[in-house]
């Protein structure tokens, strides 16, 4: 007897409201995994620009958020746009009843976040593109602590991402919700080569001034340590770095420490099976993680090619697409990524301040 055939997969569909940098990136997301993600249309200040985005990745562009729903109504519709133009298009596509996913910071200043969730909040209808729970390390990781292997989090130490993608993470991997905090940062500055950057590698690099930010993070009981230098994301000198400690134990990069009886502490590791090594045939892929021989974390995307930052991306806009559609948890509210950049705006004014920065409750609390 023929097996039935699969039910094709029905692709999340969404808007991009901006050109930039970031819009490029999701595009190109649903250029790599069309079985997954389909792009319905940009929006761009002219024609001009929307032609240059049209011929690129073969979508269509209109010059209004208004045009783009007439066309073709996707799920939900990213503002990716600058800083400052974020809270405006996030109150536009709001207005027209239509589920937002806005790029992160949702504001740029505490009063922004502040008023954008006095008009907005309310509405339900606004998610924040913050990925780095899903990256598959810190999601194998997530998984890991919620299993219970190092008892009760109490502290996580991290250096590797910046600002309110670092808060995320703490908080996330803490279980730390709107808890109040006190934030207490400092600056240093030391030469440091810095050879490659977003525009490739710079074939004269020496030693400049690099500025490293350390902050600590009170919440009350838990904690969190930030550490992260200029241009850490690309600069291959400094080494990405997280501990998490628990009652029971710690978890450090993909090492996990913790007691199984009164007497061993026993020790195992985060296993990534990565296809295409020596000769493995299957194509360069992130397969699974997992810890004593139980997998922890699944790529959804196995088979795409993409790299681990965009699997996390990837999973978001997929996880939006379920909740616009009502299938699914709200991935990533407003109110928490009003909470990460709060935080966010605390270290850098302890920094250049040198002294404690209460965050207090906020009204998306």
């Amino acid at each position: 007897m023929t097996a039935p055939a699969p039910t094709p997969r029905t692709p999340t569909t969404f808007g991009v409201v901006g050109s930039g940098w970031r819009s490029l990136f999701f595009l190109r997301l649903a250029q790599a995994a069309p079985d997954h993600l389909r792009a319905a249309g940009v929006v761009t200040r002219t024609a001009e620009r929307g032609q240059e985005v049209t011929d690129a990745w073969g979508v269509p562009t209109f010059r209004t958020v208004e045009e783009l729903l007439a066309a073709d109504r996707p799920d939900f519709v990213i503002a990716a746009v600058p800083w400052g133009q974020m809270p405006v298009t996030t109150r536009e596509v709001v207005a027209l009843g239509v589920p937002v996913l806005a790029e992160t910071p949702p504001a740029p200043d505490l009063d922004g976040l502040r008023s954008l969730w006095s008009d907005v909040g309310g509405s339900g209808l606004v998610q924040v593109a913050e990925q780095y729970l899903l990256m598959p390390g810190h999601a194998a990781r997530l998984a890991v602590l919620r299993d219970g292997l190092i008892g009760e989090p109490t502290s996580v130490q991290l250096s590797s991402t910046h600002m309110y993608h670092a808060v995320s993470l703490i908080r996330g991997l803490l279980g730390v919700d709107m808890d109040e905090a006190v934030v207490t940062g400092r600056e240093f500055t030391a030469p440091l080569v810095d050879p490659l950057s977003s525009d490739g590698w710079k074939q004269d690099a020496v030693p400049e001034a690099r500025t490293t930010t350390i902050a600590t993070i009170d919440f009350g009981g838990r904690s969190g340590l930030y550490d992260f230098t200029d241009n850490q994301w690309w600069n291959p000198l400094r080494a990405r770095r997280i501990l998490v400690r628990g009652s029971m134990g710690e978890l450090v990069d993909d090492r996990l420490v913790r007691m199984v009886d009164p007497t061993s502490p026993v020790e195992s590791h985060l296993v990534y099976r990565r296809t295409g090594v020596d000769m493995n045939l299957e194509g360069n892929d992130l397969d699974f993680v997992s810890v004593d021989g139980r997998v922890v974390y699944r790529n959804p995307f196995s088979g795409t090619r993409l790299s681990e930052d965009d699997i996390a991306v990837a999973a978001f806009l997929e996880a939006t697409g379920a909740w616009a559609r009502g299938e699914g948890p709200e991935p990533y509210p407003l109110a928490q990524g009003c909470q990460d950049h709060a935080i966010a705006l605390a270290i850098g004014e302890s920094a250049r301040t040198g002294h404690d920065v209460r965050v207090t409750k906020e009204p998306w609390a």
